[in-house]
């Protein structure tokens, strides 16, 4: 079978289309994170990036961690060129600047904490409870914090 310049250039036209459409479909996305309900005052908030369930609530497994001084009552963080996939965001008010959250009791979050999507929590925080998508299109989540 002997093909044409034309038909080359047709199956090559749609090779093209198909890698673009291909690559779009997996491109990086960014990350808006808006923390709210911050008590102005000592530390930092710290927006805790997850991009799987193990290792959640682990700051070391965390895919990106940002530190930001907790002087207002809002606070923005972003997260540019993600991979798609599913995330999930823990925050918290570190005030002391230990770069941990506090614990009474080993268990009851001792300062602001708060988690995508706001799950009611009962027990552990869970990655599931508090996953979103990102992929191409930017993503903005609102995270509360709860004193």
């Amino acid at each position: 079978m002997t093909l044409n310049k034309h038909a080359i250039a047709t199956f090559l036209g749609t090779l093209s289309l198909g890698t673009l459409f291909g690559y779009a479909a997996a491109a990086a996305g960014d990350l808006t994170v808006t923390v709210d309900g911050i008590q102005p005052g000592p530390g930092a908030v710290r927006v805790v990036l997850y991009d799987k369930a193990d290792g959640f609530r682990h700051e070391d497994k965390a895919a990106a961690v940002q530190s930001i001084p907790a002087t207002q009552a809002s606070v923005t963080a972003a997260f540019l060129d993600l991979p798609p996939g599913q995330y999930a965001v823990i925050a918290y008010h570190d005030a002391n600047g230990n770069g941990k959250l506090d614990l009474t009791l080993g268990m009851f979050p001792s300062e602001g904490w708060g988690l995508s999507l706001d799950p009611t929590v009962l027990g552990p925080p869970r990655f599931g409870a508090s996953a979103f998508d990102v992929g191409a299109e930017p993503v903005f989540q609102t995270v509360k914090l709860h004193y």
